[in-house]
C-alpha cells in the first residue's frame, strides 16, 4: 500500500477507527504536514480542522459510506480540494481512505476565465451600444441634420476604433501567451526609440498638457527586439500621459545594475494605492474603471508589457506613492 500511495500525485490519508492517521504519502505531507512534522499517529483533528471532513470519515468508519466533498484550507495561501472518502479494510482492521485532489489552480483558472468573459462582454458591449444608438438616431432622420450628423458619425467611428483596438490587443495577448510570437533581440539605441515614441504621442501629450522628458543619453544601447521594445515603451508612456495630472510630466530614464538594463518611466499622476499594485498587470484590471473608460484604453496594455518583458528574459515592476506619481521599470538582461 505504501508503494501505491507514493506513486500518487494526489494527497492521501488513511484513517483508523480512533481517527488517527495510519498512513499518508509525500503529497499529503506537503499539503498538510509541513508545520506538524510526520502525519502518522496524529489525530485527524490535529492536522485538518474541518467538521464536514471529520463527519465524512466517521460515516466511512462507522456506517461504511462513501463521501465526496469540497475542502478549503486557509494558510499562507488558500488551497481548495475535491475530496473522496471511502471505507477500506487493512489487515482485517476497519479504516477509511481519503484522496484529496488539489483544485486550487483549476479553481483560479476558472475564475480568471469567468472574469475574462465578463470583462470582454462589457468592454465590447459599451462601444457597441453607442454605435447602435447613434446609427438608429441617424436612421430616424438625424442624417439630414447638418448641425449634428458629422458629430454622430465621429462618435460611431471612435467607438468602432475602440472595439478594433480591443480585438487587436486580445489577439496580440493570446498570440504572446500561446508562444506564437518570437523576438529577435539585437543592440538598439534606446534614445532613438524613446524619441520615436515621444513623436508618436506628442499630440496626446499636448492634449493632456503633459511634458515628455527623456533622460536617456544618446549613446545608450540595449539588447532588445526593436518592434516589441517600442510597443512596451508606447504602452507605458501612453498610460503615464493619460493618468497624469494637467501640467505634469513623464520622464524616461536609464540605469545599469550589473548585468541588467533598467528602463524607467516616471509620471507625476495621482499614484496607485498598495491594494492595486499587486494586480496592476492583470488583464482588464483597472484601478479606476470610470476614468479608464472615459479616457480610453483596453485594459490589456500592462498585461502585454508584462509578457513581452518575460519574452525578453526580463521583468516589469511598479512603485508608486499616492498623490505623487508612479514609476514603471522594465528590467532586461544585458548582452555583455
Amino acid at each position: 500500500m505504501s508503494k501505491i500511495l507514493e506513486t500518487m500525485r494526489e494527497s492521501v490519508l488513511v484513517i483508523g477507527e480512533d481517527t488517527r492517521i495510519l498512513a499518508s504519502n509525500d503529497a499529503a505531507y506537503n499539503s498538510f504536514g509541513r508545520k506538524n512534522g510526520a502525519l502518522e499517529e496524529k489525530r485527524l483533528s490535529e492536522v485538518i480542522r474541518d467538521l464536514n471532513l471529520h463527519e465524512a470519515f466517521r460515516k466511512a468508519l462507522q456506517e461504511n459510506e462513501f463521501s465526496d466533498l469540497k475542502l478549503e484550507i486557509l494558510g499562507t495561501e488558500k488551497r481548495k480540494f475535491d475530496v473522496h472518502i471511502a471505507p477500506i479494510e487493512l489487515d482485517n482492521v476497519k479504516s477509511a481512505i481519503g484522496v484529496f485532489y488539489d483544485i486550487t489552480q483549476i479553481d483560479h483558472l476558472e475564475r480568471v476565465r469567468q472574469e475574462f468573459f465578463s470583462n470582454i462582454s462589457h468592454e465590447l458591449r459599451t462601444p457597441l451600444t453607442s454605435i447602435l444608438a447613434f446609427v438608429e438616431t441617424l436612421e430616424d432622420g438625424a442624417i439630414e441634420d447638418e448641425a449634428n450628423n458629422r458629430r454622430f458619425l465621429t462618435v460611431i467611428r471612435r467607438n468602432a476604433e475602440r472595439m478594433h483596438h480591443l480585438i487587436d490587443d486580445i489577439l496580440e495577448l493570446s498570440s504572446i501567451e500561446s508562444g506564437g510570437i518570437s523576438i529577435q533581440p539585437k543592440k538598439v539605441s534606446l534614445s532613438n526609440l524613446v524619441k520615436e515614441v515621444f513623436t508618436n504621442l506628442s499630440n496626446k501629450a499636448g492634449e493632456f498638457k503633459v511634458e515628455l522628458i527623456s533622460k536617456v543619453s544618446p549613446e545608450t544601447q540595449i539588447f532588445a527586439d526593436v518592434v516589441r521594445m517600442e510597443q512596451m515603451l508606447t504602452n507605458l508612456i501612453d498610460n503615464a500621459v493619460k493618468f497624469n495630472r494637467e501640467g505634469g510630466n513623464v520622464t524616461v530614464s536609464y540605469s545599469k545594475n550589473g548585468a541588467t538594463d533598467l528602463i524607467s518611466i516616471t509620471d507625476t499622476g495621482e499614484g496607485i494605492s498598495s491594494e492595486h499594485l499587486q494586480r496592476i498587470f492583470e488583464r482588464f484590471y483597472r484601478t479606476d474603471r470610470a476614468r479608464s473608460r472615459e479616457i480610453g484604453g483596453t485594459g490589456l496594455g500592462l498585461a502585454i508589457v508584462k509578457h513581452l518583458a518575460k519574452l525578453h528574459g526580463g521583468e516589469i515592476s511598479v512603485s508608486s506613492t499616492v498623490g505623487k506619481g508612479s514609476t514603471f521599470s522594465i528590467e532586461l538582461p544585458s548582452n555583455q
